[in-house]
């Protein structure tokens, strides 16, 4: 490998390489290319990588054929120190045994370039000369066809079989469901489906693994039919669990999403605006509590987001299906809110809403944060050539007010609705409108404010209170766990986070609903649209009963009411 590439030893070592590699081919004949320039990424045939090796040179740290079928446990034993070399990364391997357990690398098998492999054998276009479609895209694309029109498996492969047959000779398309399944499945893309009792009280995992019946409400694990008679093996709820582990250590195998995921660590804000969540209270508490977890910034800071919605095309069902995102916030700007970066985790289904029993199906994502905040060993870095352990963080969740409340625990309607001011929340029922006004938020404005001294235009009276301070994580832990729940439905499983109750924002309200809402609510009055409009008969009176406004007061005419209109 270090020879001169004009030297019959340095032909020989070529030979020598071309002939090991082609006696371990398994099922393609296509090998991956050593050469400096494609680093074992891409598959060729044996001149062109004859041709690569002699012109490009060979990586000198691909010392362990481990792509071309010499065995990884040669290797793995090794810790790797990167040194530089002419240019390029050199690996040498030392004494220093790399602490792995059998299951750190996940569903990675004992090869951690299995990713790589499937990555390279599925960027092979579909047959001999085709641009437009690589294997893997091909693959996917006809697996999404067979779940949006409801596909079986014996059509799916034979339809797999005819795709074979019309394309030309030497294509790649797999001859059966079961091929097209495994390739998928090396990908990740797993998930597991948990049983859970209809009435949301438990999962069937753990200790009620093998339990046909609620412990908590007595009701069967299996689905009645319309006889009365139980569907043995057929589970009247099921949640899909996706784990997110697995897929956080892909990221870190595409060489340009571990670089974007490490992005947050160089950046500078420079107006001292914040403009990342990096800038934020919890992102610099997390740094400065647990400095070993904010030194790494690889070290993954994530958001939870919830909310429902109907699969249904029919808008007559209250069918209610809710999906649970995690988002990475170590991301850009520009990508951590794409679509191929926002993880599901959870799939929720109906027809119910899960509510404040939500909690119960979060119980394995907690499990894996747990872990995550311990550290996952083993993880690949394709940015910078290394393993290292990976942590994880939950910063806060992103949800609408009605779903706040079912995350938090915190009370979001009647007298007593307000998170920040709790007990003291100044409400006010409308004997006309059937419905609670909060008048108090003047409060919130500086204290020299001009609003703050008008009467007529809010209630009539002046405002001269203060703004409270919002709770901390460990007043809201002590509140809910010593019974003082006027304000509180139940402890949160967040709660369960060991970080979790020292962060200052825990939930967040994401601004589309905040930004619809009111815009919806201010414009449909402006423009008087019926069956829309905030102004009406109700609200008028209402004034009058507060003694606000009272020239606004309905006007009683022999045929017809008239409101006379707002300023």
């Amino acid at each position: 490998m270090h020879s001169d590439r004009r030297s019959k030893a340095y032909e020989f070592g070529v030979e020598a390489f071309l002939n090991f590699a082609v006696e371990n081919l398994l099922t393609t004949t296509h090998i991956r290319c050593p050469c400096v320039k494609c680093v074992n990424l891409k598959l060729f045939g044996v001149g062109i990588i004859r041709d690569h090796v002699y012109f490009n040179g060979i990586d000198q740290s691909y010392k362990n054929w481990t792509f071309n079928g010499e065995p990884w446990e040669a290797t793995t034993n090794a810790s790797r120190n990167v040194e530089e070399d002419d240019g390029h990364s050199r690996y040498s391997f030392g004494s220093e045994e790399i602490d792995m357990d059998d299951n750190d690398f996940g569903d990675f098998g004992s090869d951690p370039y299995e990713f790589a492999n499937v990555i390279g054998d599925g960027d092979q276009p579909v047959y001999p000369g085709c641009r437009k479609y690589k294997k893997l895209s091909a693959l996917v694309k006809l697996y999404n066809l067979k779940a949006k029109h409801g596909m079986s498996d014996v059509c799916f492969t034979e339809l797999l079989i005819l795709q074979g047959d019309l394309l030309p000779e030497g294509n790649t398309i797999p001859t059966s469901m079961y091929k097209a399944k495994k390739t998928l499945c090396a990908l990740g893309l797993s998930y597991e489906k948990m049983h859970a009792c209809p009435n949301d009280y438990i999962l069937y995992r753990k200790e009620y693994e093998d339990s046909t019946n609620c412990p908590t409400c007595g009701i069967s694990r299996w689905k009645e039919g319309k006889d009365s008679i139980l569907k043995e093996g057929v589970p009247a709820k099921v949640v899909w669990y996706f784990p997110p582990i697995p897929r956080f250590k892909r990221m870190f195998q595409s060489h340009e999403t571990a670089k974007s995921l490490t992005w947050h660590a160089a950046r500078k804000s420079i107006d001292g605006q914040m403009s990342h969540p990096a800038d934020s209270p919890s992102w610099k508490l997390l740094d400065d509590k647990w400095p070993e977890f904010g030194n790494e910034p690889r070290n993954l800071r994530l958001a939870l987001s919830s909310d429902g919605f109907n699969p249904h095309s029919s808008l007559s069902s209250r069918y209610s299906c809710w999906p649970v995102i995690l988002v990475t916030h170590n991301l850009p700007p520009w990508l951590c809110m794409k679509r191929k970066f926002m993880m599901l985790t959870l799939l929720i289904f109906g027809p119910k809403q899960p509510g404040n029993d939500i909690d119960v199906y979060l119980e394995p994502l907690i499990d894996d944060l747990k872990s995550l905040w311990v550290g996952i060993r083993g993880v690949y870095d394709a940015h910078n050539g290394e393993y290292f352990t990976l942590r994880a963080a939950l910063m806060w969740t992103i949800n609408d007010f009605p779903a706040y409340g079912n995350l938090s625990g915190c009370v979001v309607k009647g007298y007593k609705a307000c998170p920040i001011c709790g007990d003291d929340t100044p409400s006010h029922r409308l004997k006309n409108g059937h419905k609670i006004c909060y008048i108090g938020h003047r409060k919130w404005l500086p204290i020299n404010h001009p609003y703050r001294r008008q009467r007529a235009a809010f209630n009539g009276k002046p405002e001269y209170g203060i703004p409270p301070e919002p709770l901390t994580g460990d007043e809201v832990l002590h509140m809910v766990e010593n019974g003082d729940r006027v304000c509180w439905k139940k402890k949160s499983i967040l709660f369960d986070l060991e970080y979790w109750k020292y962060l200052p924002v825990r939930h967040a309200l994401d601004v589309m609903h905040i930004e619809k809402n009111v815009c919806d609510s201010i414009i449909v009055t402006l423009l008087e649209i019926p069956g829309k409009n905030k102004d009406g008969i109700a609200a008028r009176l209402d004034l009058l009963n507060m003694g606000v406004k009272t020239d606004l007061q309905p006007e009683y005419g022999e045929r017809r009411t008239r409101l006379p209109p707002g300023p």
